[in-house]
């Protein structure tokens, strides 16, 4: 039996009434009992990514779908200390946040139907003065979800996006030898060689409601398996769970499966492009019905405009590791080296493709995909608010071509300076999540800063006299 809210209800006062809907939770006892699940992961998601939670014997099921659960709130900075000693996200004295999960999101781990998952929410606990029932502001999944529905209420549309994540898998039985100066893309019979990993990877994804579309082989044990497009928030939901997904095949296999954006010099750097468009119901509005050449339309050219305006600002989300600015220095290579866009044409930052689509291909493949889907919102609402004017489309290669916007940075460090200063980016992540994810990234620049490299032995130790 539900109870009726007063109008001072908190957001997660509200969230525990959906999740006391007796049929919807008698439906997802049904579900638990004949898949023989025994234990539920409760999971949320860190601002870089990590997947975070806890594990409750499946008979609790009612008692967390009201209560949530209880973590430490300095995991959403994984629990990260700095080269001052500071433990980022309040320190040890910080109160704990109340997950609560979203019920529509329980799947059933297919390599192991005793243990489901759901995805979770974050709030403020309930005893905290004048902030209890608030939503955690540095919950990178809540935020996106509450960006997104402001987005749909104000403008009537909704973003609906694909990612395209590339990675590397390593061990026994993979290595190649390549043709200098050649690249082994396309070739079947290392995607046949790869058949253990596509074919575990792409059943488990169906088991939990993937729809898997097509995938390849592109460089060096590197594989992209894409499944459909969908609304933002499932397909940033998804890109979580492929990764979950690929470890545990890697587990299974004995190898190693890795989302390191630039595995080795001259070697393909994993991406994760962001296949974009805005949608009004069933119509896309970036394409005009009926014609078939490629083409963008104004309300399309005014949110691409919001894109790259803001694009150098996005670069410290979309390439979120020191490692990261290693892919764009490679010309040639696929990764973007300038601020422009092209109509199919895939040296530049956002590729124009077939039917109406976006393709931006500034995030790698360890982007946090609340994050990127949260910045390309607000960057294409400040485009569509002043109607910004993206320029003609890049002609024939963009590695000689000139800067018409803010020139790409070329390290985390430069990125992270940009990323501050943007108010767009700021008021779409929140202070509280932009002055985290600063100080996790700052410190961990600086600990690059510091570190001697291999390469450093190699040029400098026997270079004098």
């Amino acid at each position: 039996m539900t109870t009726t809210l007063s109008g001072s209800a908190t957001a997660l006062d509200q969230h525990r009434e959906r999740n006391t809907d007796q049929e919807v939770l008698e439906t997802l006892r049904k579900r638990i009992a004949d898949a023989g699940v025994e234990y539920l992961y409760y999971q949320s998601v860190t601002v870089t990514g990590r997947v975070v939670g806890k594990v409750v014997p499946a008979e609790q099921l009612t008692r967390n779908a009201e209560k949530g659960v209880q973590m430490h709130r300095t995991v959403m900075a994984d629990f990260q200390v700095t080269r001052d000693g500071t433990l980022l996200g309040g320190g040890a004295e910080a109160a704990e946040f109340t997950a609560v999960p979203d019920l529509d999101t329980f799947a059933v781990l297919p390599w192991d139907p005793s243990v489901g998952r759901f995805f979770c929410r974050l709030y403020e606990p309930d005893h905290r003065p004048e902030v209890g029932g608030r939503p955690l502001a540095t919950d990178p999944r809540g935020n996106l979800r509450r960006l997104h529905e402001a987005f749909t209420e104000r403008t009537g549309l909704e973003l609906r996006s694909g990612c395209e994540p590339e990675m590397t898998w390593t061990g026994p039985g993979l290595e190649v030898h390549a043709r200098p100066d050649s690249s082994p893309a396309y070739r079947l019979d290392l995607l046949e060689r790869s058949r253990p990993i596509y074919q575990k990877v792409i059943g488990y994804a169906k088991a939990m409601g993937f729809s898997m579309i097509e995938g390849d082989y592109e460089d060096p044990g590197q594989v992209e398996l894409n499944w459909m497009f969908d609304h933002a928030d499932l397909t940033a939901d998804r890109l979580i769970t492929y990764r979950q997904i690929c470890r545990q095949v890697a587990r299974e296999l004995g190898v190693t499966a890795s989302f390191m954006p630039k595995p080795a010099t001259g070697m393909m750097g994993n991406g994760c492009h962001h296949n974009i468009s805005l949608w009004c119901g069933d119509e896309n509005v970036f394409a005009e019905p009926g014609r078939r050449e490629l083409h963008l339309t104004e309300l399309g050219r005014h949110a691409l405009g919001g894109i790259l305006t803001h694009a150098a600002a996005s670069m410290a989300v979309m390439g979120p590791t020191v490692n990261s600015y290693k892919r764009y220095w490679d010309s040639g290579q696929f990764a973007p080296a300038r601020i422009n866009w092209g109509m199919d044409n895939k040296t530049c930052t956002v590729r124009l493709s077939a039917n109406g689509r976006l393709e931006v291909k500034l995030p790698d493949a360890m982007v946090n995909p609340y994050l990127s889907h949260a910045v390309l919102i607000a960057a294409m609402a400040d485009g569509l608010e002043n109607r910004i004017d993206p320029g003609e489309p890049q002609q024939g290669s963009s590695y000689d071509a000139q800067d018409r916007f803010t020139r790409l940075p070329l390290n985390l460090g430069e990125a992270l300076e940009l990323f501050v200063a943007d108010d767009v980016i700021r008021d779409a992540l929140g202070a509280e999540t932009v002055e985290l994810y600063h100080a996790y990234k700052s410190d961990e620049w600086a600990r690059f800063c510091g570190h001697v490299t291999d390469w450093e032995h190699m040029m400098y130790k026997e270079d004098t006299p």
